[in-house]
């Protein structure tokens, strides 16, 4: 469970560092940054609940970050700089990464749970 946790926290730390780069540096919509910026804001507020390996935020996060995801694919397909297509590559990978990390850590925390129950179906 330690593996799922720390991925996820990187990989949300990576969304958060990507997308604040992504905006300000190395591809904003506007020369000299954008407020596009701000769309990591929301990424910040789980940090702390995954840090403190909370099982709440592990669940509400793997439905946050699909938006994430949708922005990625959108600016995928019509972003003009091809160095913005790169990033938006990059956050469709951690997307899907924090995803994969954080319903995995689910399911091994309610299978460790479930055994520790005698008589307890595993799911």
């Amino acid at each position: 469970m330690a593996a799922t946790r720390w991925l996820a926290v990187g990989s949300l730390l990576g969304l958060i560092v990507l997308g604040f780069a992504w905006e300000m540096w190395l591809a904003p919509l506007r020369p000299g940054g954008s407020w596009l910026a701000l769309k990591v804001l929301p990424l910040v507020v789980p940090l702390a609940g995954l840090l403190k390996n909370r099982m709440y935020t592990y669940r509400w996060v793997s439905l946050l970050v699909w938006l994430y995801f949708t922005e990625g694919v959108v600016r995928a397909w019509s972003d003009a700089l091809p160095a913005s297509r790169v990033l938006a590559g990059a956050e469709i990978a951690l997307c899907l990464l924090l995803f994969v990390a954080c319903a995995w850590h689910v399911r091994l925390r309610l299978r460790h749970a479930a055994a520790a129950v005698p008589g307890t179906p595993t799911p």
